[in-house]
């Protein structure tokens, strides 16, 4: 029969109440008994620091045995482990036992009857949720008493005839009446021990808190005494009894009851985490790896590496294709100080290769139409075979993206635009003939391209802000960003611009000379064309090269198609007027020289007008 009284801490178990530091067990403090850990607020040492003040948080250590046996100061019974986290404590309990013959007379057994005393004050109480108690034999009564001797809890079990006995003989089968008994405390099985004639002991559990206050409201309100000292701990009620207990917060671990003792993240937590984290990063640089590749296929990336294979090593003259990470490196990830500008198709880095030292513009397009994405790995490949010393270099691509990147050679002196509109550019001194070098080189640029590319290629956007300038002024026309593959049939179907020193199109005045193209030919009817041009100009032209430019642009300007002069045309023009404009050697007054020098006749244009 195992029978316990609950009875109050004697005096002489009481120890004298040591200061309590609370900022850390002192070195000399021993901190293990046998294999079990004895961490703060208990302590196997006596004062010093070694645990907080109070009875019950002086625990013995045994060491003649071995392993060395921990229990709780003045209980021999033996701690089997001991818990912050949980607040408990497992220990060994020695059961009572009585053994009686068939005449009823004691036959062995232990008389001491099982004790465990706890004061009020003490940290400790038995676990209500985690023990049971077991009375085995019968007939037999069992149960609970407090010191006062009051009944608390108990069970009784009956004999019963062998031969009729629902249970074996090896005591096998719940403890519910027959041979035994249990009262609530630890639903357990124990009929091991049923029909034990030696002394043994069974697993008691024990609920500990810090008992010098009723609660966490009333422990917080003495900051003296409070023993949640880590930063990182938090109070909780205790569930067993008036007091409380100290845990780390969430994410932490560690003692709560020393200062810094909640050390932050435990490593399962970190492991946990750290993998979690390389998952997800893994996952996305599979997505993303994937988009790169639905965006390379859709943008005809398979298709243009075949062709690039097939046209051998020299195919596109070093184009390449370029990945997204690439082009960020180059551009410190598109940075708003590498801008050289913006226009209705997208915008333009200036970018530094891994060599660091090929200069690059990037044109980051906005949008594409399908249209344009079914062939634009094709025409990809043959503006990278474009070849000319007027046309910026196409270098590569960038497939990987939605809407495709392309590469260009840098070329230092920005557009045409900027350079004849800037206010803040001296370019007073451009001359008449760097101004018709200018518009010879870009009309054969465009020409080549009409010409010699096959097959033809539109530009489509030709103006100014198109048109680069290198660092001796030698044009390069830019941005196929809106070019196309033409029959030759369509070359002559849209009128071309000019090159003055006015915009295109200017909001200054009223509404009816806001077109460049517009006055002009207003002005040439109403012969006062020679208004429209710049005073340098006008000052360094000769008056039959003005009359052959003014021949010249009011064919370019024609709405019939077929009275505008192809871009061959055009260039071989221009370029005899600048030599003609250099070596005035052919100014006769000859109508024919002049027809041979242009290759026109009056009558052929839209109207007739005299030069000044």
């Amino acid at each position: 029969m195992l029978l316990s009284r609950l009875a109050p801490a004697s005096a002489q178990q009481q120890q004298p109440t040591p200061p309590d530091v609370g900022v850390g067990r002192p070195h000399h403090c021993r901190d293990r008994c046998g294999n079990i850990s004895v961490p703060y607020p208990f302590g196997i040492d006596y004062g010093g620091g070694c645990h907080r003040h109070g009875p019950g948080f002086f625990l013995g250590c045994n060491d003649t045995y071995n392993p060395p046996r921990l229990h709780i100061h003045g209980i021999p019974n033996q701690i089997e482990a001991l818990s912050l986290d949980a607040g408990e404590a497992r220990v060994y309990y020695k059961a009572t036992r009585e053994c009686y013959d068939a005449r009823g007379k004691l036959d062995a057994g232990n008389a001491t009857e099982g004790t465990v005393s706890f004061g009020t004050d003490d940290p400790w109480r038995f676990s209500a949720d985690k023990n049971r108690l077991a009375s085995f034999g019968c007939p037999n009564l069992g149960y609970w008493a407090s010191a006062e001797a009051y009944y608390i809890s108990g069970c009784m079990s009956v004999c019963q005839p062998k031969e009729d006995s629902i249970f074996s003989s090896s005591g096998s089968g719940p403890c519910t009446g027959v041979d035994c008994c249990q009262s609530t405390w630890l639903n357990t099985n124990y009929r091991e021990y049923l029909r034990r004639v030696d002394d043994f002991t069974v697993p008691l559990v024990l609920d500990w808190a810090i008992r010098d206050a009723a609660n966490c409201s009333a422990a917080e309100s003495n900051t003296t005494d409070y023993a949640c000292r880590s930063t990182n701990s938090r109070c909780v009620n205790s569930t067993n009894g008036p007091g409380y207990q100290c845990k780390c917060e969430v994410g932490f671990e560690g003692n709560p009851f020393l200062h810094d003792g909640c050390g932050g993240v435990s490593v399962g937590v970190f492991l946990s985490a750290f993998t979690s984290f390389w998952l997800y990063l893994g996952l996305q640089k599979r997505k993303l790896i994937q988009t790169k590749q639905r965006f390379f296929q859709q943008n005809g990336g398979v298709l243009l590496q075949q062709q690039m294979r097939s046209y051998g090593s020299g195919a596109g003259g070093g184009f390449k294709l370029f990945s997204e990470e690439e082009l960020k490196k180059a551009t410190d990830n598109f940075a708003t100080d590498r801008i050289l500008g913006r226009g209705g198709h997208g915008i333009v880095y200036k970018g530094v290769l891994e060599d660091k030292a090929t200069v690059v513009a990037i044109k980051k397009s906005k949008v594409m139409e399908a249209a344009q994405t079914k062939e634009f790995a094709k025409e990809m490949l043959i503006l990278s075979q474009i070849n000319h010393r007027n046309v910026v270099k196409l270098l590569g691509c960038c497939l990987e993206v939605e809407v495709p990147m392309l590469v260009y050679e840098f070329v230092p002196n920005g557009t045409l635009y900027h350079y004849i509109h800037n206010k803040n550019l001296n370019t007073n001194n451009i001359t008449f003939d760097t101004r018709l070098r200018i518009a010879a080189e870009s009309a054969e640029a465009l020409a080549y391209m009409h010409s010699s590319a096959s097959p033809p290629i539109l530009h489509g956007d030709v103006k100014t802000a198109n048109i680069l300038l290198d660092d001796k002024l030698t044009a390069k026309v830019s941005d196929f960003g809106a070019s196309k593959l033409a029959p030759t049939d369509e070359l002559r179907r849209r009128p071309a611009g000019a090159l003055t020193r006015k915009k295109a199109l200017y909001f200054e005045g009223p509404e009816e000379d806001r077109s460049l193209v517009s006055c002009f030919m207003a002005a040439v009817k109403a012969g006062r064309y020679v208004e429209l041009l710049d005073s340098q100009v006008r000052n360094e032209m000769r008056a039959e090269v003005l009359d052959e430019i003014t021949h010249l642009v009011l064919q370019c300007v024609s709405m019939t198609g077929e009275e505008r002069p192809t871009m061959k045309a055009v260039a071989e023009r221009l370029e005899m007027l600048r030599r003609y404009q250099q070596h005035p050697w052919a100014q006769a007054d000859d109508d024919l020289e002049r027809q041979g020098l242009l290759g026109v006749e009056e009558k052929n244009l839209p109207y007739k007008f005299n030069s000044y």
